[in-house]
């Protein structure tokens, strides 16, 4: 179960981070590493950090893009240290090592940490079906990143341990990858834009408000089978009407 859960840093600058993150992940029985565009190289610093680790960074798969990272998760959840000005599902951590786990029995998940000073970008966000959110003292609430990795894993695990409990099987819906969804707000973006509901010059906050939308209603694989459809029924009735001169 564990191994269908990867954590994933996007943007990483400092080697060591890298080597203390796979440290925190290891202690927790966690070793999916993934590195998304790191800014920096991965060296003896990185190792040193890891201490025992060291085989997390050796097999850790570096990609360049996020949609690349998360392409054939299920779930998808990003952390965040700060409110946004578009409202996404949160989670506490307790609560998202719950729903990781429970997910995990699916399909693989992934648990995304971003840039040390500013994190992950709120289009990087918007990828994601839920935020974690750490509630830390908010007189003084730094975390670093390694710290940040240690206390969601903890709840992982603490709630992967719980899971080990009971040997009953609950069903689990089949719902769409991440590259799936992608997919669905592409088309979705180009039949809007081809009925003018928005303005292809300024498609961005009608666009974030529907990734929203659909992000907290979570349609199921069949469901996303059918408003695909729909897209295309609709693409197929503007291309005759256009045919038509009507």
């Amino acid at each position: 179960m564990l191994d269908k859960i990867r954590v994933v840093l996007v943007g990483t600058s400092h080697p060591g981070n890298i080597g203390s993150a796979a440290r925190a992940m290891k202690v927790m029985g966690l070793t999916n590493l993934v590195l998304v565009d790191p800014a920096c190289e991965i060296d003896s610093h990185t190792i040193a950090l890891a201490a025992g680790a060291a085989d997390v960074v050796e097999n850790a798969k570096i990609v360049k893009t996020l949609d690349e990272a998360v392409a054939d998760c299920g779930f998808v959840v990003g952390s965040s240290a700060r409110s946004r000005t578009l409202e996404w599902p949160q989670l506490d951590p307790r609560e998202n090592g719950i729903k990781v786990v429970a997910e995990s029995n699916l399909h693989p998940v992934a648990i995304l940490f971003g840039r040390e000073r500013t994190g992950l970008t709120n289009e990087e966000l918007q990828k994601c079906h839920c935020h974690v959110y750490i509630p830390a003292n908010p007189e003084y609430s730094s975390l670093n990143l390694a710290m940040a990795v240690q206390t969601v894993s903890y709840e992982v695990r603490m709630a992967y341990l719980d899971s080990q409990k009971y040997t009953g099987k609950t069903e689990v819906e089949e719902y769409p990858r991440a590259q799936e969804l992608e997919m669905f707000y592409e088309h979705l973006e180009k039949v809007t834009r081809q009925t003018r509901f928005i303005n292809k010059n300024h498609p961005g906050v009608v666009m974030a408000k529907l990734r929203r939308l659909f992000t907290r209603a979570r349609p199921e694989q069949q469901e996303l089978n059918i408003l695909r459809g729909i897209l295309s029924s609709v693409e197929k009735t503007i291309e005759t009407l256009e045919k038509s001169g009507k």
